[in-house]
């Protein structure tokens, strides 16, 4: 992790929420993820093993698996979104350090979500965190374009007014961090992944900065200090 990175420009803080606000060995994703391949296995009457494959594939290609079903297979999205999003909760709870860490960040909060606003809204109360963010840009406010497609960041500038030299990207999975960069927000790679590919001594330039654990990193960057 990069301890004390200089964010003093930011005035806008932008989270992705899986496996960012909170992290992924808690398991809830893997819940949606099983609900996910069972609505393939479904769809298509293929086995488990091609299922997957096709999803992971709709994954790379599309941003999301609901991509892939609705240009492949005509799917509605909002049927299921919310088939996969209805799964238990009780593996989420509350983090008062990061809590603690995001109030302190100065100016917006929002966050950037390829889940369905219904999913957000659970996530983020079960968190005790949903207070803390001036708007969920979702799936259905970006009319289901996903990251790391452009149109859905060009979509949720327009929406909230941001200024991308002024903001300051928070997601767990590289790839949607490329479109971020070129718009000129600041990119930070959280996770696994952020970690897995510093240890591999990946030199991709669109993430500036990698931690393992959010909180950390957002208590210890310098922010800009408030007016007296």
């Amino acid at each position: 992790m990069i301890a004390g990175v200089d964010l003093s420009h930011i005035d806008t803080w932008l989270f992705d929420l899986d496996n960012t606000l909170y992290p992924p060995e808690v398991g809830y994703l893997k819940l949606v993820e099983a609900k996910i391949l069972a609505y393939f296995e479904r769809l298509t009457g293929l086995p488990s093993a091609e299922a997957w494959a096709l999803q992971k594939r709709y994954l790379d290609q599309h941003g999301t698996a609901t991509a892939g079903l609705i240009e492949h297979h005509g799917v509605d999205p909002h049927h299921f979104m919310a088939d996969v999003h209805d799964v238990p909760l009780d593996t989420l709870h509350p983090d008062p350090a990061l809590r603690r860490a995001l109030v302190r960040l100065p100016g917006r909060r929002l966050v950037f979500t390829n889940g369905s606003a219904w999913h957000a809204e659970r996530v983020l109360k079960r968190l005790e965190l949903d207070d803390l963010f001036e708007a969920v840009f979702h799936a259905e406010a970006a009319d289901m374009i996903a990251k790391p497609d452009p149109r859905a960041f060009a979509a949720l500038i327009a929406a909230h007014a941001i200024t991308p030299k002024t903001t300051a990207f928070f997601e767990d999975r590289a790839v949607n961090l490329k479109p971020a960069f070129a718009l000129g927000m600041t990119t930070i790679l959280v996770g696994p992944e952020a970690v897995q590919d510093g240890a591999a001594g990946s030199t991709d330039a669109f993430v500036q900065h990698r931690t393992a654990t959010l909180a950390p990193f957002l208590d210890a960057a310098r922010i800009k200090e408030p007016v007296p």
